[in-house]
């Protein structure tokens, strides 16, 4: 039995990350230009790198929507014309915006854009969804709030051609669906223009008035306290309920996050939603490869119940990438870009788009003049070796960290 497969839309912070993400089985990936997205600490693209960006996405059969949606002050408003006008220039598929005023901007500017509602907006009910549709809007994303009951009844209760989007992985915010002041208060870094320092995450201590210099932990843990910050949001095991809520579109969190990150969570998700397509259930690795990459403890958000609080400090990070593929004979003797340090001998698994993860040894090494190297010996360089099968271009090599 084939069933309705959602959108798998993953995150681009800049071209590396794309590449990544389209070449391990994204439908759609969304980005930002320099200015007016919600990730400034990402890389981004200026005007050319976008239209290169859509270039090769388009080439691909992948959809591009671009975010314009911080919360712009009257002093951003007269730069926003142009920027909508490159986008559409850019070829882009629709853009994500959360102010009104600039959907209205781009529906005059751009009609040919399609619009979709940034999670910023806190659509939480059919109403609300109603009015942004009725303003020209093709698609909502839905606040991260939300039951699976009430994202069923949302579609329920709207226009059938008014697409839902709804968080599917990534980083939870503590503020609701990312409308905080918090960063701004703190660091003069507004939240709602793209600058979060993220003070959620920072580990915090308690100090009594009388007590300068004493300071108590909030909860019990030797390194402080983050009572700000939640737990990663995970799906992966719920992709099932997810549609037959009618979700339209699942969205990966993580476009500050980095080029492994984007490839191994994609090709997780990719693999979970074709199973489910087919009737069955996500191939069990699936689940390992989301803990292969850095995080913080997975829970369902608020899809079930209330999202849990990150009760120890830090990420869970377990794997590292040595190397990835640029290209290979049918004889697996492969040339690789080096990225972080490894050595013949070493235990390491490849991972290429579409299947689960293959472990080998790293054997001979040789530079580019063919000189048996015992280990690559600085980043980026160039180096050869023979992998255990033909690895297509951006497969992967990475290794457990000891």
């Amino acid at each position: 039995m084939t069933r309705r497969v959602p959108e798998l839309l993953a995150p681009a912070g800049d071209m590396e990350k794309l590449r990544f993400a389209v070449a391990y089985g994204a439908d759609a990936v969304y980005l930002s230009g320099k200015s007016f997205g919600m990730r400034a600490a990402a890389g981004n693209f200026d005007p050319d790198e976008l239209a290169q960006a859509v270039r090769y996405c388009h080439d691909r059969n992948v959809r591009v929507f671009v975010t314009v949606n911080t919360m712009p002050r009257p002093g951003d408003l007269p730069g926003l014309p142009r920027h909508i006008a490159g986008i559409d220039r850019a070829g882009a598929d629709a853009v994500i915006v959360a102010d009104p005023g600039v959907c209205e901007m781009v529906r005059r500017i751009a009609p040919r854009l399609r619009v979709h509602v940034s999670t910023q907006a806190n659509v939480v009910n059919e109403a609300s969804a109603c009015v942004w549709h009725r303003m020209g809007a093709s698609r909502v994303v839905l606040a991260r709030e939300l039951s699976i009951g009430e994202i069923a009844h949302i579609r329920a209760h709207t226009p059938p051609e008014l697409e839902i989007e709804v968080f599917a992985h990534g980083s939870m915010c503590m503020a609701y669906s990312g409308r905080c002041v918090l960063s701004n208060y703190l660091t003069g870094r507004d939240a709602n223009r793209g600058a979060c320092a993220q003070p959620c995450r920072w580990t915090y201590r308690l100090v009594e008035e009388k007590r300068p210099g004493e300071y108590f932990p909030v909860v019990e843990d030797e390194r402080g306290s983050t009572i700000l910050s939640a737990q990663d949001l995970c799906m992966a095991g719920h992709l099932r309920e997810l549609t037959e809520a009618g979700v339209d579109s699942l969205k990966i969190e993580g476009r500050a996050k980095t080029f492994y990150y984007a490839a191994v969570v994609t090709g997780a998700y990719r693999r979970a939603l074709d199973a489910v397509a087919q009737g069955k259930e996500p191939p069990s690795d699936v689940f390992r490869e989301l803990d292969k990459v850095s995080h913080r403890e997975y829970s369902t958000g608020f899809y079930f119940s209330r999202a849990r609080q990150q009760l120890t400090d830090g990420y869970i990070r377990s794997w590292d990438v040595c190397a990835c593929v640029l290209s290979c004979d049918e004889n697996g003797r492969a040339r690789l870009r080096q990225k972080n340090k490894c050595v013949a001998g070493d235990e390491l698994e490849l991972l290429m788009p579409g299947r689960g993860a293959v472990p080998f040894v790293l054997g001979p090494m040789w530079d580019e003049s063919g000189a048996p190297i015992g280990a690559a010996p600085h980043p980026m360089m160039l180096f050869e070796t023979v992998l255990p099968l033909c690895a297509p271009p951006d497969s992967i090599l990475r290794k457990k960290i000891k």
